[in-house]
C-alpha cells in the first residue's frame, strides 16, 4: 500500500498551558540515512514533553519539532545504509521528537524489537524511561548489587522503571511518594522502604532505614531543597544523580557533605546526548534489559490512554502528577 503525502500531528501553536496543543497537518517526514518511518500506534507522554510544550525545552537543531520522545508501531520506510529492520517490522524506539504524529522518524539504532508477548501499547511505554535510568543509575551512577538505591517520584514512569531495575538487580530500592494509594503501588510493585515526604521526612526516614549510614544512590528529578537533604541522605562514597528541576534548579546548598562523605554529583540530559552514545544504550538495553521484560522480572505500568486529539488533556494529568504510571496517546490501533 503506497504511503500518503501528508499527516496529521499534534502542534504547540505557540508556547504555553496544555491548550496550545492542536491537530494539524503537514507534508510525510522522508527518513534520512540510517534512519526509518515509523507509522506510529502509540506514544508515551513523558515530562520533558510538557516543558517543550510550555517553551523551556527546545528541540536540538537537528530534531523535529514536533513534540513526542518514544512511539511504537511499524516500520513503513527505510533509509540507505539500514540493513537490521525490514518494512512491516514491529518495533518500538526512542526518538528525537515526532512522536505525537502519525508517522515519526528515528535512527535505526534506537529501535528495539517489541519485547515477546508484549503489545505495542506496552512496549511503547520504555523507550525514554527505560533509557533514562539505565543512563543515569547504572552507567552514570554505578549502581551494585547489595547496594540501596534512593529514587525520588516513585509512581512516575521513571521512578517505577527505577524501582524494577534496582529489584532486578538485586539491589535495595527505597522511595518517596505523596499520597496512602501511590505507597501501595510502589509496595505492590517490590519497592523495600516506602516514604511519604506529605507526612514523615525523607531525610529522618532514611537515616532510620540505613541506621545512619545513608543511601549509596539517589535519583532525583525535584531538585530545589531536595538538593541539600540528598547530600545528607548519602553514604560515603555516594552518588547523587539528578535528571530535572521540577522544583527549580539555583538553591543554597551546603556543599561540604561532599568533601566529608567524598561524594559524586551527577546528571545528564539524554535528548541532548550524543548519536553513539545513544546507541550504545539501546545495545546494552536489548542485551541486558529486554531479556528481562520477556522473563516478566519487569513490567510495565500503563496509568491511562487518550487519543492523539487529547493530547492536551494528557498532559493536563501530567502537571497534575495524580498519575500512577505511564500516560500514552493512541495514534492508531495497533494492526
Amino acid at each position: 500500500m503506497p504511503l500518503p503525502t501528508t499527516m496529521r500531528y499534534i502542534a504547540a501553536r505557540e508556547p504555553g498551558p496544555p491548550e496550545v496543543l492542536a491537530v494539524a497537518e503537514m507534508a510525510l517526514p522522508q527518513p534520512r540515512r540510517g534512519e526509518v518511518l515509523i507509522e506510529v500506534a502509540y506514544a508515551g507522554v513523558n515530562r520533558p514533553d510538557c516543558a517543550q510544550r510550555a517553551g523551556t525545552y527546545p528541540p536540538p537543531p537537528d530534531a523535529s519539532p514536533i513534540i513526542g520522545l518514544e512511539v511504537a508501531g511499524t516500520i513503513a520506510a527505510i533509509g540507505d545504509g539500514v540493513t537490521d529492520w525490514n518494512l512491516r517490522d514491529s518495533v518500538c524506539a526512542l526518538t528525537p521528537g515526532g512522536g505525537y504524529a502519525e508517522y515519526c522518524i528515528t535512527p535505526a539504532a534506537y529501535c528495539w524489537p517489541l519485547p515477546r508477548g508484549m503489545g505495542a501499547l506496552e512496549a511503547a511505554s520504555l523507550p525514554e524511561n527505560y533509557y533514562t535510568v539505565w543512563n543515569n543509575v547504572f552507567d552514570r551512577g554505578h549502581l551494585q548489587a547489595g547496594e540501596i538505591a534512593l529514587i525520588h517520584g516513585g509512581t512516575s514512569g521513571i521512578g517505577l522503571a527505577a524501582i524494577q531495575l534496582v529489584k532486578a538487580f538485586d539491589a535495595t530500592a527505597v522511595t518517596t511518594v505523596g499520597s496512602a494509594e501511590k505507597a501501595a503501588f510502589c509496595r505492590d510493585i517490590g519497592t523495600d522502604h516506602v516514604i511519604n515526604y506529605r507526612e514523615q521526612d525523607f531525610v529522618a526516614e532514611v537515616a532510620a532505614i540505613t541506621g545512619k549510614r545513608g543511601v549509596n544512590l539517589i535519583l532525583d528529578m525535584v531538585g530545589g531543597d531536595y538538593i541539600e537533604k540528598n547530600l545528607k541522605c548519602l553514604a560515603l562514597e555516594g552518588r547523587l544523580v539528578i535528571i530535572a528541576f521540577l522544583q527549580g534548579s539555583r538553591v543554597n546548598v551546603d556543599w561540604r557533605h561532599i568533601m566529608l562523605k567524598r561524594l559524586t554529583v551527577t546528571g545528564s540530559t539524554l535528548r541532548a546526548s550524543p548519536h553513539e552514545r545513544k546507541v550504545a544504550l539501546a545495545r546494552s538495553l536489548r542485551d541486558k534489559v529486554w531479556p528481562l521484560f520477556e522473563a516478566g522480572k519487569l513490567r510495565p505500568v500503563i496509568h491511562r490512554v487518550f487519543p492523539l486529539a487529547a493530547a492536551a488533556e494528557a498532559h493536563k494529568l501530567m502537571e497534575s502528577s495524580t498519575h500512577i504510571g505511564k500516560i500514552m496517546l493512541e495514534v492508531r490501533a495497533a494492526k
